[in-house]
C-alpha cells in the first residue's frame, strides 16, 4: 500500500488528473476500476475521481509495488547532463510564486524535446532548495505563466503551486494585470499613443504581419506607449502591452516607422549593424520590466496591489548612458 499526502503544490486538481500523472502509463479505465473497487481511496473513502484535491488530503493506493512500477514512467532529471546550471536572478518569491529576471538568449519554455529553458532551470532551483521533490514532480510541474521571446529579457512569472499557476495564468489571459516593457526604437518619438491593428503569423518564417482591418485568422492587438527619453536619433519607450501576441511590440513599432534597435527581423540592418559593431548588441533592445497586480486573494494574496520591477541588463544601461538616453527617468 502506498500513501500519498497532498501538498500545496498539488492541491486544486481533480483526483483522476492527479492519478493520471502519478500512474502515467495506466489506462484511465484501470484507474476508474481501482477507485470503484476501493483499491484507490481518498481520505479513507470511496472516490469517483471527480473530487478536487485539497492540501492535507490522503490518497491511498492498495496496489502492489510491481503494479505501481509497471504503470509509472521514470521521470527525467530537471536538467540534462549537458546543461550547465545558472544562478536565477530572483526578483520576488513567496510560498506560491517566483518571479525571475530572465536574461536574453534563453527560452521561456521548451519548443522541442532537447531544449533547455527557464522552466528546467526553475525546476532545478526548486529541487536544490528543497521546495519540491523528485517524487512530487510526478504529479505537478512548476512552470512559467508568460512567455518572453528567447532574445527578450525581463520578468518571467512562475507558479510553484498548482493554485498559483492557475491564478497567474488566468491573470495573463484575462489581462487583469499591467505588463510594461522598455524598448529603444529608431527615430524621435515625442508623443504617447495607443495603437491597434490585426496580426497574423507565418509559422514558416516565424514572422508576423500587421493589418489595419480584421481578416480571417487575424488577432486584434493593442499597444500603448509613451516616450521616456530621446537623443533625436533613438527613443526609449515605456510600452504597455494591452494584448499579448507573438512579436507584438516589435512588429507594431516597426509599422509606425520606429523599429526596435537590434531587431534584425523587423528593423533596420544598417542601424543594427552599427550598434552591434560598437556595443556587441546582437538582439532586440526589449525588456519586460514591470508588472502591476490588481487586488488578489488566495494563492496570490501576497501580491495584491503590488508592483514588481526587473532592472535592465547592464548592456542596455551602457547603451543608454553612452548615447544620451536618460533611463533614470523611469528606472528605479
Amino acid at each position: 500500500m502506498k500513501e500519498l499526502n497532498i501538498r500545496s503544490n498539488e492541491a486544486g486538481q481533480r483526483l483522476d488528473k492527479f492519478l493520471g500523472k502519478y500512474l502515467n502509463l495506466a489506462p484511465k479505465s484501470f484507474l476508474y476500476k481501482m477507485m470503484r473497487k476501493k483499491n484507490i481511496t481518498l481520505n479513507g473513502k470511496k472516490a469517483s475521481g471527480q473530487e478536487k484535491l485539497s492540501e492535507g488530503d490522503i490518497v491511498r493506493l492498495f496496489l502492489s509495488d510491481e503494479t505501481v512500477g509497471k504503470f509509472s514512467a521514470k521521470q527525467e532529471s530537471a536538467l540534462p547532463e549537458r546543461a550547465s546550471r545558472i544562478k536565477l536572478d530572483i526578483i520576488y518569491e513567496d510560498r506560491h510564486t517566483i518571479f525571475i529576471n530572465k536574461p536574453a538568449g534563453i527560452l521561456s519554455q521548451k519548443s522541442s524535446k532537447d531544449d533547455v529553458s527557464m522552466v528546467e532551470y526553475l525546476t532545478d532551483y526548486l529541487l536544490n532548495t528543497g521546495q519540491i521533490t523528485e517524487k512530487e514532480l510526478r504529479t505537478f510541474h512548476p512552470s512559467v505563466c508568460n512567455r518572453l521571446d528567447r532574445n527578450t529579457s525581463g520578468i518571467l512569472a512562475a507558479g510553484k503551486t498548482l493554485a498559483a499557476l492557475q491564478d497567474l495564468s488566468a491573470m495573463f489571459k484575462e489581462r487583469t494585470l499591467g505588463k510594461y516593457y522598455l524598448c529603444l526604437v529608431s527615430g524621435r518619438v515625442e508623443t504617447a499613443e495607443r495603437i491597434s491593428g490585426y496580426l497574423t503569423k507565418d509559422s514558416r518564417t516565424n514572422k508576423v504581419r500587421l493589418h489595419p482591418e480584421a481578416e480571417a485568422g487575424a488577432s486584434r492587438i493593442e499597444t500603448e506607449y509613451r516616450p521616456v527619453s530621446t537623443n533625436g536619433s533613438a527613443t526609449l519607450l515605456e510600452v504597455h502591452l494591452i494584448t499579448g501576441k507573438t512579436h507584438q511590440i516589435r512588429a507594431h513599432m516597426a509599422s509606425r516607422g520606429h523599429p526596435l534597435i537590434g531587431d534584425y527581423k523587423y528593423g533596420s540592418r544598417r542601424i543594427n549593424e552599427a550598434y552591434k559593431k560598437k556595443y556587441n548588441l546582437s538582439s532586440q533592445f526589449l525588456h519586460a520590466y514591470r508588472l502591476c497586480f490588481p487586488k488578489c486573494t488566495g494563492a496570490l494574496a501576497d501580491l495584491s496591489e503590488r508592483e514588481l520591477t526587473a532592472p535592465m541588463p547592464d548592456l542596455f544601461r551602457t547603451i543608454c548612458r553612452d548615447t544620451g538616453i536618460d533611463y533614470e527617468r523611469i528606472i528605479r
